[in-house]
């Protein structure tokens, strides 16, 4: 009964503050500073969106100030700012507290799957959502898309809009739910059997620090990460039976803890004689992409490598960024074969990113500072040599599909 009575005066109080209205003036002046910071900073802010209609925009929601919470103003901006048009141009929900439902959603074959949700709900892992508070799922995802931060292709689109399906904040913003703490989720599975619940909310920091989670996994038997690796998010290992050098590069370490990895990486290879490497870019949201030069620069070294077809690079719709424009760059510097899904950024748009606080909200805006070109032709994303994409029953299975391809390809030659 205590836990009921804390859980409603938590409704109230959450009720309460998204219910107030703002501060008119203090938020005048952030709109003010809004327009002026991105028109200052940003390298190229009408790229897609006309100086016109951003302005009339953004004068609607001035005008609309008297009649709003602090939500729906942050819910506003978030969608002019998205009209902007590139992925590192966001109106960020950074400093601002969130609650969580305890799901993670990504999207295969036009499906929201579950692939991560806490020991409480574990029966939910692998079904399919289709309503949230009797709305249809697709209704919801597209509304979220429009408000969805950090897009600049249809890869990005689904990713980050998955991952604001999760956000009460979000989709209590948007009228698509009822309540901030709590809301009805309907799923079936493969057979079709229907699963109804209503999940609370996680406020974001017990979320990210203190719950515990299931969630489906791979691996692969010919691969086996070191023990002595400094990173977990960069490391490299022999692919068993083969020549093969396999490098996990999932985010970026400092130029110089990339000169050693790169220098070790170099050693192992002219030391074993290895034929082919094999660089994993898949879940690397970037970082500094001069930093993954480094590792292009040390490998080019081995003339050991078969430089006509030993090389593949793998990539999914969560190659972002720094990853994407590497990508990119190891197909060129090093003849790379990109196998896997186009990724979630252009390697020719703008990146670069930058940030300034808003004077009285405090909220954060992100913008470009430089235009990349680093194809020719432009593209929606690196478009892979071999497309493939992640399959469900390999997944569910603990099986990687993509580097299974890869591995297989280099024992025919």
């Amino acid at each position: 009964m205590f836990k009921n009575v804390i859980t409603a005066l938590t409704f109230l109080f959450l009720s309460n503050i998204y219910a107030q209205k703002i501060d008119v003036v203090k938020w005048t002046e952030d709109l003010k500073a809004y327009k002026t910071n991105l028109e200052k900073l940003h390298i190229d802010l009408y790229h897609n969106i006309s100086k016109t209609q951003f302005e009339n925009e953004l004068q609607k929601i001035q005008s609309g100030l008297d009649n709003k919470t602090e939500l729906e103003v942050i819910i506003d901006l978030m969608r002019l700012t998205r009209k902007i048009g590139d992925g590192h141009t966001a109106f960020s929900l950074r400093g601002m507290k969130t609650h969580l439902f305890p799901i993670e959603l990504y999207k295969i074959n036009k499906q929201w799957r579950v692939i991560k949700t806490t020991q409480e709900h574990k029966d939910l892992l692998g079904k399919i959502l289709i309503e949230i508070d009797n709305k249809p799922i697709d209704k919801i995802a597209k509304e979220v898309s429009k408000v969805a931060q950090y897009i600049e292709n249809k890869q990005s689109k689904t990713i980050r809009t998955s991952r604001y399906l999760s956000t009460s904040e979000i989709l209590f913003g948007l009228k698509l739910t009822n309540s901030i703490n709590e809301a009805n989720f309907t799923f079936i599975d493969d057979a079709k059997n229907e699963t109804k619940k209503s999940l609370k909310t996680i406020i974001d920091k017990d979320y990210y620090s203190t719950t515990a989670f299931e969630s489906f996994s791979t691996s692969t038997p010919e691969i086996q990460k070191p023990k002595d690796t400094k990173h977990n998010f960069l490391w490299f290992s022999q692919i068993q039976n083969t020549k093969a050098v396999y490098i996990k590069f999932e985010s970026y370490p400092s130029f110089e803890d990339m000169e050693k990895f790169g220098l070790k990486v170099l050693t192992f290879i002219n030391e074993n004689a290895s034929k082919q490497v094999v660089i994993d870019l898949r879940n690397n949201g970037g970082g500094d992409f001069f930093i993954g030069t480094f590792l292009a620069y040390y490998l080019n070294l081995a003339d050991s490598i078969n430089w006509r077809s030993g090389v593949y690079v793998l990539t999914d719709k969560v190659t972002f960024s720094a990853a994407t424009t590497n990508a990119a760059q190891f197909r060129q510097m090093l003849n790379a074969k990109i196998v896997g899904e186009p990724t979630g950024s252009n390697p020719t748009g703008y990146q670069d990113m930058g940030q300034f606080t808003l004077p009285n909200s405090g909220r954060t805006v992100t913008y470009s500072k430089r235009l990349f070109r680093f194809q020719e032709k432009v593209t929606a994303g690196v478009q892979p040599d071999v497309v493939i994409q992640y399959d469900w029953k390999s997944y569910i299975n603990g099986i990687d599909n993509m580097l299974q391809w890869v591995i297989d390809d280099i024992k025919k030659q």
